[in-house]
């Protein structure tokens, strides 16, 4: 694996960005001009979340060509893991002082935990379940439905419908996860108090960390031998087949591995924001997710993680100051990529004369010939 500049440049930006925010905010003093108040160390926070999602989204739809419209469900899933977990921790700290029960459960009349709540009083577990609770049901999913040769605008219809499937179980007060409200209230994570500055910075700079891990890993996966044929069959998927491979195969692995990014990104996002509750299943949160890569730069990874910051960052500016005009903003924003920045931002960077990847000199994409010689390179070695 070659690591590029713009791999280089991200990782150092975000783990720079993530230490220099949580040093400022543990050694200056709250009325010094260079102190970052604990707020924006938490909205920093969000934003690496919502990157780690962003680059699930881009590893599957940059570079196998599967437009999900629900991956914020495994985002999901691994929050409401790590949300179990911290709702044990509370005891009988709760309004209701049951040290058995989680004050929801009290309120609803329950008299006993169910048996999937077993096992969450250990930090370790709930990791656990984070990674293997997301991977489990895109499994099962990718397995019946790549099986099946279920492609494009069908395939983006199903996982949105596997989402808002979700969304509307866990608005159940039967379910035994909060309904409506959710999990909310939590105290602390591994003994440390989860509302303390020191805690958030920490958080912060762990999010950071873990999304440069996955940043490398997915850079490794596309630089592979892997990688070289999951192009391919993005780009000329039966000529793949043809020459020997099973794409449904090499998508399912993808796909999988897609999901246990989203659910580390939702497993950090939930002690940093303090809630959980079934929004986050909603089909907007995965169609913004795609809108996050499509304006950093589709295929890119490093344009996913950029995408993520800018939308975000203007969503908190436009519903601070201009709240009744952000959907709209966010339109205008996702026209204009679409019509002026087809290659997201990422296509600004791209070196003057420098011919895009696929094309040759007249124009021509030749983007359905190379992935597929390149595959057939990979059969002769």
């Amino acid at each position: 694996m070659t690591v590029d500049r713009n791999i280089v440049v991200a990782m150092v930006l975000v783990l720079g960005g993530a230490l220099l925010l949580a040093v400022l905010n543990q050694i200056t003093p709250a009325a010094s001009a260079a102190h970052v108040p604990t707020y924006v160390v938490a909205l920093a926070g969000k934003y690496v979340c919502y990157a780690m999602l962003a680059l699930s989204v881009d590893l599957v739809w940059g570079f196998a060509g599967i437009l999900s419209l629900g991956h914020a469900a495994f985002f999901a899933l691994g929050g409401y893991a790590m949300g179990m977990y911290l709702m044990r921790q509370i005891g009988a700290r709760g309004v209701y002082g049951n040290a058995n029960l989680p004050d929801f459960m009290v309120f609803l009349g329950w008299d006993h935990l169910p048996w999937y709540w077993h096992g969450f009083e250990w930090f370790g577990f709930a990791v656990l379940m984070a990674l293997l609770v997301p991977a489990l049901l895109a499994g099962v999913f990718g397995w019946l439905a790549f099986r099946s040769r279920v492609t494009g605008v069908y395939l983006s219809i199903i996982t949105q419908a596997l989402t808002y499937a979700l969304l509307l179980a866990f608005f159940r007060n039967d379910m035994g996860f909060g309904g409506n409200n959710g999990l909310t209230d939590f105290k602390d994570i591994l003994g440390f108090n989860i509302q303390a500055d020191a805690t958030r910075s920490a958080l912060l700079v762990i999010s950071a960390l873990f999304l440069c891990l996955q940043l490398l890993l997915a850079k490794f996966v596309v630089d592979s031998r892997f990688g070289k044929i999951l192009i391919a069959v993005r780009d000329t998927e039966n000529r793949t087949r043809f020459l020997g491979y099973r794409p449904e195969s090499y998508k399912l692995v993808v796909w999988v591995l897609s999901a246990i990014m989203a659910g580390i990104g939702g497993a950090l996002y939930v002690p940093q924001v303090g809630i959980i509750n079934p929004s986050e299943f909603a089909p907007g949160n995965s169609i913004e997710a795609v809108i996050w890569v499509a304006v950093g730069g589709r295929g890119t990874l490093v344009g996913a993680i950029l995408g993520a910051f800018l939308v975000n960052f203007g969503k908190t500016w436009f519903t601070s100051e201009l709240p009744e005009l952000w959907l709209y903003a966010l339109g205008a924003m996702f026209i204009f990529v679409t019509l002026l920045l087809p290659r997201g931002v990422m296509g600004l960077f791209r070196r003057p004369g420098r011919l895009p990847a696929g094309r040759e000199a007249d124009g021509r994409d030749i983007a359905a010939e190379t992935p597929a010689a390149a595959a057939a390179r990979e059969v002769t070695g």
